[in-house]
């Protein structure tokens, strides 16, 4: 995958990168990134010498028929691992799981602290859970990551990329094993998320949005439904204000001397 869709990846799009330095040749490490596109997934391991691995959901994995087979192959491919949701505590625990054993095989974890992607180019507060539980539990450091411009190449329900270059910036190893055996402390885990996204912020010149990502787009999408509600509403009055004025023309007309 990495000579055939990070090959083409770089060859069409040629991403330009700051700080590969930072990444550690062998080692567990954890790579927590911004978010602002699908595409994000396939950049920052194509510029990467190392394998990099994220957690998806497990439907990628287990759809039957030929397209699933194929979907299953591109994602193993790509270095997604699948994600069972259907435990008691759901995807949280499960990608806590995913990640601890990827970093204890020595092998680099890539994390989207914000849980979804950014609906509106502006970083959010990052989620505690996975991130901070998965750095403690391991001890291994965490690499921040900004992902520039690459919402610009596939803007959400768009088919067709745009052929630009984005950017991938990559800071200074974060080390928290001053806190290990703290990952059940739920102030532990938010300063350790905090401290991450602020260095996330810092190298992707964001602004910073205090609060969740999935919050936000709730907000979007009721406020969506609430002005498609109420030009549906505007709609029926003005309708409605229209036959009110056809009838009382055409009783006018009817009062009409002569007529």
């Amino acid at each position: 995958m990495k000579v055939t869709v990070g090959g083409s990846l770089k060859l069409a799009f040629r991403p330009w990168v700051e700080g590969l330095e930072h990444v550690p040749a062998e080692g567990p490490a954890i790579l927590a990134s911004n978010h602002l596109s699908f595409s994000d997934s396939f950049f920052l391991p194509a510029v990467l010498d190392r394998k990099v691995t994220f957690i998806a959901k497990a439907e990628y994995f287990n759809t039957p028929g030929v397209k699933g087979r194929l979907t299953a192959a591109f994602f193993k491919g790509v270095g997604q691992l699948p994600v069972d949701r259907s435990g008691a505590r759901g995807a949280g625990e499960a990608a806590i799981k995913s990640g601890i054993e990827v970093l204890e095989r020595g092998e680099l974890f890539g994390i989207y602290p914000e849980g979804t992607r950014s609906p509106d180019g502006r970083l959010y507060r990052g989620k505690p859970g996975g991130l901070a539980r998965v750095a403690l539990a391991t001890g291994a450091p965490v690499i921040p990551v900004a992902m520039i411009d690459t919402e610009k190449i596939q803007p959400p329900g768009k088919v067709m990329p745009k052929l630009m270059r984005p950017g991938i910036r990559i800071g200074k190893p974060l080390d928290f094993t001053r806190y290990q055996g703290m990952e059940h402390d739920r102030f532990v885990l938010r300063a350790v998320t905090d401290e991450v996204m602020y260095e996330i912020m810092k190298l992707s010149g964001q602004e910073y949005v205090d609060m969740y990502a999935t919050a936000m787009k709730r907000q979007i999408a009721e406020a969506a439904k609430a002005e498609k509600e109420a030009g549906k509403a505007a709609r029926t009055a003005l309708a409605q204000a229209e036959k009110e004025q056809a009838a009382k023309e055409k009783a006018a007309e009817r009062e009409r001397p002569g007529q």
